[in-house]
């Protein structure tokens, strides 16, 4: 976060002050806010603290919630985890084979090591996902 707490704060400042804009802190702002983001997904995960509608859910037993994590992990959040992270690690490599550039500002950093960061927190997610469907398994197998 000082990244994009820096940036952003050197961007009002050049601003509002100076008088002159940063063509930098944009591509900064975006990179170090989404990295933030995508990192933090399998943390969150791990620490239950998603949100979810517990309208239904909070009114169930453990092993009932189980069954609905186990089937929210499977049916969606492991394949769309998987795919995007084999899809941007795709993205990351050809963006690092063909020296891809950002195009938005006068800065024009490459773009793989955020393609790459991003293939890395879905990776991550897809794998707290696993070890959320095994702590699901076990709470089936407990005995009432």
């Amino acid at each position: 976060m000082i990244p994009l707490i820096a940036a952003s704060c050197w961007e009002v400042f050049s601003r509002y002050v100076l008088g002159e804009p940063t063509l930098w802190a944009y591509e900064i702002g975006y990179m170090a806010m989404g990295t933030h983001f995508l990192i933090g997904l399998a943390y969150t995960l791990r620490q239950r603290e998603h949100v979810r509608v517990d309208f239904f859910y909070s009114h169930v037993s453990e092993k009932a919630r189980a069954v609905i994590d186990a089937f929210a992990y499977v049916a969606l959040l492991l394949p769309l985890a998987g795919w995007l992270a084999f899809g941007l690690g795709e993205k990351a490599i050809r963006a690092y084979e063909t020296h891809e550039r950002t195009g938005l500002s006068a800065f024009n950093p490459v773009v793989w090591p955020f393609r790459l960061i991003m293939a890395t927190g879905f990776a991550l997610l897809f794998l707290q996902a696993l070890a959320e469907l095994l702590r699901c398994y076990e709470a089936l197998r407990k005995p009432r």
